[in-house]
This record gives structure tokens, C-alpha cells and sequence, in this order.
């Protein structure tokens, strides 16, 4: 009888393996076909092998205290100050510990936000216990940058020490000039500004941090990984610099300073980035001559991720990203709810966002191991990459003069530009798969409910002395829902979407494949395919497709029956009237003779259906 000690030796039944055995088998299902076939590539060019043997030496990064949670972060951005205050109230009795206070006009309000008045920072904390442990930090924009003044006055009211009070002030004036592309004057005056409100804060009382280095700037915009990292580390500097200008010592100025970070649904390139960061920094700091100190990183999932169709699947999106985040040492973590890019979300959506992180923490216990990637081949080996393309990207910033220059003289702004351009290709041919959006759509969905709230509209006061190019936030799906937002305009109007008619040829043996495979391709774009169940004479398919009514047509079935039918099955239907015929799959050598018979295009994995699907509409 074993005892608690004992170990089933298990892994003693079989022979041992090794990476050369490994790549010996994949060599034979490979069959000549070239081993880096199965390397995949980030957007940063960094390489994704297939396998990886376990890190040697690997060192836990230190991030959050052993086995404490990050900090559960919940949006307060309602524009009426009373509904984001019931809201917040809610929030912190079900669960969250800390409230992201968004105000109108910062740079990631995504049109809505508090006003940027006392009284509504005073109406929605109304009730809140300030001092009570939980995390609080401030969204703000141009219109908001006095806020930290004003939490101080609503503190003495209340009686609350500063010092008392986990606050984060979201003082960003890079971000902010980078997401608008323009600046109220140069740096140095801006820098002044800057370090001197830091200063009257400090002597308020608060502990801050005060200033984030915020990478959305870059992820929202379509970057990649290093260059939000670099990013990063460049704003971070400059705001050390200027901290340490206005008489900070940096060994306090270090601690002013927060980053941000964020989070999408590729598990571990957004872990291996966390991690990263961390590295990075203490590199960071040891130039300084400090001794390094963990950094307080913050956590938010990506805008850029979020569909407005099929919503539901952020939720599975989020989920990831804040699994990922918590893993990679995020000290806070705010999941963006699921319906946040149709409007502002309605309780349930805000009760998803909670408990997504709720579930996390609580069911699965994801904060009890510290660094849990440590001695992981892939992360260690990403995080590695990343570090060492962040660096060079970053030193390119410092050598153009700092973070604010490089955006001044549009250094940031192409590296970023060509990344967006390649994940758009990517998109738009459905090698990046956002489901429900590009790829599995649904056009019979529901929309889910959302608030009835108008956006917020601020007037621009400040004047505008320097432009440049902006970095712009983007959602990834927005190209191919502006398609299904059409086929409901059409709908709406006429009580019918434009049709494609799938020319099914033989049996359901020979065509599904191709017949589902165009389904999603055409209803991505909003184009509702008309099904059957197959033709082998080519009369009976011209007239089933008169009678459908559809303005397109698309030959679908297996290459073998494409030899036999599909040059008369085209013939049939450009006689029927059919002007806009499509083939699915590769024609081969059969093209000639099919464009001759009325076939105008062909559609197959990694065709550009975004230019196919738009070429239609002007079709249409």
C-alpha cells in the first residue's frame, strides 16, 4: 500500500524522447514540405516555433506580493453622475475593489465619461469609502486636469487624510498629445507643467502614483507588442526626467510612475509582454543607479479586440486577456464589459466584466502562484524576444530626443502605420479570425441592450501650437461590420438583404465543404447566403436560381465535379440572367474556360474577402 510520499513512476513506462526525435516524426508527416512551415511570426517578426524544451535557470519575475490578488478594477463612466454613482455603489458591493473613474475627453473615455466638474467627481463617489483599502484611479483629459485638486478638496470635506487613499491620477499629457496629434506647446513648458502639478499633489499628501505610462496609446492604434513596450519605457523616462527636474529625487520619482498595459486575447504574447515589462524596467532603473523595484502595471482589455457583432464573444476575448494579464503580473486588472463598442453597458454587462475577474481569482485561484510562466520554454523564449526588440525600439526614441519628440517629428507614428496595415491584410483575408465578425457570423443575431446615454461632446479650449500624426484608436472588426451595418440598411428598407445563391453541384458529399465555406464568407459581409440541397442538371440549377431572386451566384462543390459540371452549370446560369458568378476554390486549369462561360471570381482561404465582399456591394 503506497503511502502520501510515494510517486507513480509513470514517465518510467515509456522511452525517453527528444527534440530530435520529435522533429524526425514531424519530418515524416511533413513530407518534404519545408520544416518552417510550422514556425509562426509575431508582428514584431519575432519567431513562434512549434515546441520548445523547458527554460534552464529560469528566474521568477517579481511582480505582485505572493499570493495577493490583483485589484478588480470597474469603469465609473456613466455622463449622469447619479447612475455611475448607484453603479459604482453596486459594483464595490458585488465584488469589484477598485473603480476606474473615467471623465469626458481622456483618451480612453471611448465617448462617454463623467463631467469634468467637482461636483460630478463629488456626486459619483458619493457614499464611497475612500480610505477603505480600495483602489481608485482617475481617467482624465484636458478639460479634467485639475481633478487631483479637486479629490483633495472632496477629501478635507470628508476628513480623509490624502496619504490615506489609493489613488492613481492618470496625468498623461504624451498620451494625450499622441492619441490627438497635437500639443498645446513645446515639451519643455509642457514638462514644467507636469513635474510642478506632481509636486503640489505629493505635498497634498498623496502617495500616487501620479503619471502612467500608458501603451494603449500604441495597442489601440494597431501596434505591435514591442512598440507598446517601447513605448512605454520611453514615456516612463520622460516622465522621470521631468520629475527629477522639478527637484524630485528619483528614488522617490520612480514611484510616481505607473504603467499600462493591454491585454488581448493572444494568451501568451500578453503574458510574455507583462513579464517583459518588468525586465525592462529594472533595466530601467538599474541605469539610474536604483536598486530595481517592482512596478505598479495596470491592466486593461483591448479596445482594438471588441466586435459590436456577435458580442457575446468578447466575453470568451476578455476572459483570455485577463487570465493572461493576471498571470503576467498585472497589479490591477479592468475588463472592458462585452458591449462597450455598441454603447454604454447595462448592469448585466457591467455584472459580466466583475465576474469574469471574480471567477478568476476566487474559483480558480489564479493569484496564489507568483510568475507561474517561469521555466515555461515558449513564454521564457517570448519574453526574452521581446525584451530585446522593445530595447531597440526604444533606444531609436531616445535617440530622436524622447518619447514626445519621436511623436513631434512622426518617428512613432509609421513603425506603428505599417503594423495596423499588416494586421488590416491579415484581417481582411481572414488570417487573423475575429469570430462572429470575420469569420462564423450570425445575421439573424439580437443586439443586446445598452444604455440609453449620449455621448459626450467637449469643446477643445486649449490652443493647438504643435501637430503631428495622431495615433487614432481602431477596432479590429470595424471594416467588416461597416458591410453588415449596409445589409441591415437594405433590410430595413426593402424587408430583404442582398443574396448570394450557392450553386451546390452533385451531392452533399461533394459541395458542404465549400457550400459552408461560402455561407461564411458572403454573411461576413452581410450577404445572406440562399442554401439547397445540390443540382446535377443544369437547367433545374438556372431555374432555382431565378426563382431565388439573388443578384449573385456561387458555383460550390469538390474540384472532380468542377471537372465535369461546372463549365455547363456557368453556362446555364449567365443564360439565366446571372451577371456576377462566383467559383469557390481554386480554378486551376479549368479558369480559361469557366471565365468563358460567365465565371467573374473566385473566393478561397487567404483571398482577400474584405475587397471581394465591398466588390460586390458596388455590384449590387
Amino acid at each position: 500500500m503506497s503511502t502520501e510520499t510515494d510517486t507513480l513512476p509513470l514517465a518510467s513506462e515509456f522511452p525517453s524522447a527528444s527534440r530530435d526525435d520529435w522533429r524526425k516524426l514531424a519530418d515524416g508527416v511533413l513530407k518534404g514540405t519545408p520544416f518552417e512551415r510550422l514556425v509562426g511570426k509575431t508582428y514584431d517578426g519575432l519567431r513562434i516555433d512549434p515546441i520548445y524544451e523547458r527554460a534552464r535557470n529560469a528566474v521568477a519575475i517579481p511582480a505582485r506580493a505572493a499570493g495577493a490578488p490583483w485589484a478588480i478594477m470597474q469603469r465609473v463612466d456613466h455622463p449622469d453622475a447619479a447612475i455611475a454613482n448607484a453603479q459604482a455603489l453596486h459594483d464595490l458591493e458585488n465584488g469589484a475593489t477598485g473603480l476606474t473613474v473615467v471623465f469626458a475627453g481622456a483618451n480612453a473615455a471611448r465617448g462617454y465619461g463623467l463631467p469634468p466638474t467637482k461636483d460630478a467627481l463629488k456626486r459619483a463617489l458619493d457614499g464611497v469609502y475612500l480610505d477603505a483599502g480600495i483602489d481608485i484611479e482617475l481617467e482624465i483629459g484636458p478639460q479634467s486636469r485639475d481633478m487631483g485638486e479637486h479629490l483633495a478638496e472632496l477629501l478635507a470635506e470628508r476628513h480623509i487624510t490624502p496619504s490615506a487613499v489609493k489613488v492613481r491620477f492618470g496625468l498623461d499629457p504624451i498620451g494625450g498629445g499622441g492619441v490627438r496629434g497635437s500639443s498645446h506647446g513645446p515639451w519643455e513648458s509642457i514638462a514644467k507643467v507636469f513635474g510642478g502639478k506632481i509636486t503640489q499633489l505629493a505635498k497634498l499628501g498623496f502617495r500616487g502614483p501620479f503619471a502612467p505610462a500608458d501603451g494603449r496609446v500604441i495597442h489601440d492604434a494597431g501596434g505591435s507588442e514591442a512598440q507598446e513596450l517601447a513605448y512605454v519605457l520611453a514615456v516612463g523616462v520622460a516622465y522621470l526626467r521631468a520629475l527629477a527636474d522639478a527637484g524630485i529625487p528619483l528614488e522617490n520619482a520612480r514611484r510616481m510612475i505607473y504603467a499600462r498595459l493591454s491585454a488581448d486575447a493572444d494568451q501568451f504574447l500578453t503574458m510574455a509582454k507583462f513579464r517583459a515589462l518588468r525586465l525592462l524596467w529594472a533595466r530601467i532603473e538599474q541605469s539610474c543607479g536604483l536598486t530595481p523595484e517592482p512596478l505598479f502595471v495596470v491592466a486593461e482589455t483591448s479596445w482594438r479586440m471588441l466586435t459590436q457583432r456577435d458580442p457575446d464573444v468578447n466575453m470568451l476575448r476578455a476572459t483570455i486577456a485577463a487570465f493572461s494579464a493576471g498571470l503576467g503580473g498585472a497589479n490591477s486588472v479592468s475588463v472592458l464589459p462585452h458591449t462597450l463598442a455598441l454603447g454604454l453597458p447595462d448592469a448585466f454587462a457591467r455584472r459580466i466584466a466583475r465576474n469574469t475577474q471574480l471567477v478568476l481569482l476566487e474559483e480558480s485561484n489564479l493569484d496564489k502562484v507568483s510568475d507561474p510562466a517561469a521555466g515555461s520554454g515558449g513564454i521564457e523564449t517570448l519574453t526574452k524576444q521581446l525584451c530585446e526588440a522593445a530595447w531597440s525600439l526604444f533606444q531609436e526614441i531616445e535617440k530622436a530626443g524622447g518619447a514626445f519628440a519621436a511623436l513631434e517629428k512622426n518617428i512613432i507614428q509609421p513603425k506603428v502605420a505599417a503594423v495596423r496595415a499588416a494586421r488590416d491584410t491579415n484581417i481582411a483575408r481572414r488570417k487573423d479570425v475575429l469570430t462572429g465578425a470575420s469569420e462564423f457570423p450570425n445575421l439573424n443575431e439580437k443586439k443586446p441592450a445598452v444604455l440609453d446615454a449620449k455621448p459626450a461632446a467637449l469643446p477643445w479650449t486649449d490652443e493647438v501650437v504643435l501637430t503631428f500624426d495622431a495615433l487614432a484608436p481602431i477596432r479590429l472588426g470595424a471594416p467588416f461590420e461597416e458591410l453588415r451595418d449596409r445589409s441591415d440598411a437594405m433590410l430595413a428598407k426593402s424587408g430583404k438583404r442582398p443574396a448570394v445563391f450557392l450553386a451546390n453541384l452533385g451531392t452533399p458529399a461533394d459541395f458542404t465543404a465549400r457550400a459552408t465555406f461560402t455561407k461564411s464568407f458572403f454573411e461576413t459581409g452581410g450577404i445572406e447566403a440562399l442554401g439547397n440541397d445540390g443540382f446535377s442538371d443544369p437547367g433545374t440549377l438556372a431555374a432555382a436560381f431565378k426563382t431565388s431572386g439573388a443578384k449573385l451566384v456561387c458555383l460550390c462543390s469538390s474540384d472532380k465535379v468542377y471537372g465535369a459540371q461546372a463549365v455547363a452549370a456557368a453556362q446555364a446560369l449567365h443564360a439565366a440572367g446571372a451577371k456576377h458568378i462566383y467559383l469557390a476554390g481554386r480554378p486551376g486549369d479549368l479558369e480559361p474556360a469557366l471565365r468563358e462561360a460567365g465565371v467573374t471570381g473566385f473566393i478561397a482561404a487567404g483571398g482577400d474577402a474584405l475587397a471581394t465582399l465591398k466588390a460586390a456591394y458596388q455590384m449590387l
